[in-house]
């Protein structure tokens, strides 16, 4: 009996995988609107929808640090019509926060989207022009030299903390809640430094407000290609942090239905006016298979989890 169940759910499975879609799609977007994620899902947006041949409805559900959407995702019916795009935080929050869902058992990849460094990045007035200058400085005075990010536990937080460890120099971690306020206490002196997502600081680094110092991805920024990285620029050919965004599904989620959806998150990611558009948020376009994110989930689970132990890191 339970065999002949199990087909039937299987034949129900795959009968509406041939038909998907003939509905709205959900994209859950766990930020607020104006971030990066919300940015870039709405760039994908109306060139996926137009590839599946339905309307693509992204919903904002904020809180938590991502964790409140990313939840509601989790609980969602495996069907094919809600999705979940979110930033490398996945893989921070279950390190800092008591979840309700699992983020590997819970979550079906589908593809990276891009790869987002963060930037550190100094006020000019200050004698740091690169980061062998700021190292040097934070090991001459051990503890005085600060750095601000968007928070406790946020990807910025963790490039910085994976910057010491790395390279013995205290820097002291200033947190904001937030990007914005890190950066206008930046400009204002507050603090020397910062390290946030690229996408938000470079406005200010193109303007001589900000004297840009190194990214975090092991490759230059597209949008970016004059900064160096810290891993070049440094000698450390492991430090690498990338603040990535990308789209995962419930789990259960027929594999008909998301290797649909990555080939269209593909083929709009190829589009020259929407790669241009990806690079000028200092992103480099991915579109990844699903197997090559679930290799980034499993090694970046990996990977924090050292990081917030060494750094007795704790979410705000």
């Amino acid at each position: 009996m339970k065999t002949i169940v199990f087909a039937a759910l299987f034949a129900a499975s795959a009968a509406a995988a041939q038909d998907w879609p003939n509905k709205p799609i959900r994209w859950v977007v766990p930020f607020p609107p104006g971030g990066s994620v919300d940015l870039i899902s709405r760039i994908l947006q109306p060139h996926v929808s137009e590839g599946l041949g339905q309307p693509i409805l992204i919903e904002n559900r904020g809180g938590a640090g991502g964790t409140v959407g990313t939840g509601a995702v989790a609980r969602s019916a495996p069907d094919g019509y809600t999705f979940l795009v979110t930033l490398s935080s996945h893989t921070i929050n279950p390190l800092l926060y008591k979840l309700d869902y699992d983020v590997e058992r819970d979550f079906a990849p589908v593809s990276l989207i891009m790869s987002v460094p963060q930037l550190l990045a100094a006020n000019p007035a200050t004698p740091y022009k690169s980061i062998q200058d700021v190292i040097a400085a934070a090991k001459a005075q051990p503890g005085k030299l600060s750095f601000a990010s968007a928070g406790n536990g946020t990807p910025s937080h963790i490039a910085g903390e994976l910057l010491k460890l790395k390279t013995g120099a205290d820097l002291l971690h200033v947190p904001y809640k937030g990007g914005g306020p890190a950066v206008t206490d930046t400009l204002a002196g507050q603090v020397p430094m910062l390290i946030l997502t690229a996408a938000i600081v470079m406005s200010h680094v193109r303007a001589g407000k900000l004297t840009a110092l190194a990214v975090t991805t092991l490759k230059r920024a597209p949008g970016a290609p004059d900064i160096p990285t810290v891993a070049e620029a440094l000698g450390l050919p492991d430090y690498e942090v990338d603040s990535w965004i990308a789209m995962f599904a419930p789990a259960r989620t027929p594999a008909s239905i998301i290797a649909r959806m990555q080939k269209e998150i593909a083929r709009t990611v190829r589009l020259p006016e929407v790669r241009t558009k990806l690079v000028e948020q200092t992103g480099d376009p991915v579109a990844s298979s699903p197997e090559a994110l679930e290799r980034v989930v499993k090694t970046d689970l990996k990977r924090w989890a050292e990081v917030v132990r060494s750094a007795h890191i704790k979410a705000d």
